[in-house]
């Protein structure tokens, strides 16, 4: 699988220019979701939510205002003294002392809260926890959100759920990531990536 000439051509028409930078994520997308096994369907949606997350940019961005006003992004005090952050969405804390980062949306999903980030490091073995910037870092991104979208890291619900052999369910499949905000939007952009990777 690979994105052709004729592919870009397609996506320029829907996104404008394209940046040397563009294509190349856009090229490593292709490449890493075929390295785990994705099918067309399923790195269209890949590539229609990177396209949505980052603005266009394809490449691996900081959370617009870095969390600002969200539990991940705010650094409190207890009665301690002692400055904490939120490690979950259950409300869990860490001592800023121990972990001196705040974990806001990184990457080409926007990966939130230190949870999240404990469970990257598990997986793939680079230590975004002490250094969660490393999420900027394209290649590592996109092998992460292949890997969230395909295994459901992030809600539980796999690509597999609504993209397979027997079904393309483009809306319902926003909910691997983020419920159902601005599905519709993303899947519109999916049919797009569709028709490009299918071009030869």
């Amino acid at each position: 699988m690979k994105m052709t000439t004729g592919g870009f051509d397609i996506i320029r028409k829907k996104f404008g220019t394209l940046t040397q930078e563009k294509v190349d994520n856009i090229n490593l997308i292709v490449a890493t979701a075929e390295k785990y096994g994705l099918t067309y369907p399923q790195t269209a949606y890949v590539l229609a939510t990177v396209a949505w997350e980052t603005g266009r940019t394809f490449k691996a961005i900081a959370e617009y205002g870095k969390g600002k006003e969200r539990k991940y992004g705010t650094l409190y005090t207890n009665s301690k003294g002692q400055k904490y952050g939120i490690a979950g969405s259950d409300g869990r804390t860490y001592l800023y002392s121990e972990y001196p980062h705040l974990y806001y949306g990184r990457g080409h999903t926007q990966n939130t809260w230190l949870d999240n980030y404990k469970y990257i490091k598990q997986r793939t073995g680079v230590d975004v926890v002490n250094n969660p910037d490393l999420l900027l870092d394209d290649k590592l991104s996109i092998e992460v959100t292949v890997l969230a979208l395909k295994e459901g890291w992030y809600t539980g619900k796999k690509l597999s759920d609504y993209i397979n052999n027997t079904k393309k369910d483009y809306v319902g499949a926003r909910r691997c990531v983020n419920g159902t905000d601005k599905a519709r939007e993303i899947a519109d952009y999916a049919v797009v990536f569709e028709k490009a990777l299918r071009s030869y």
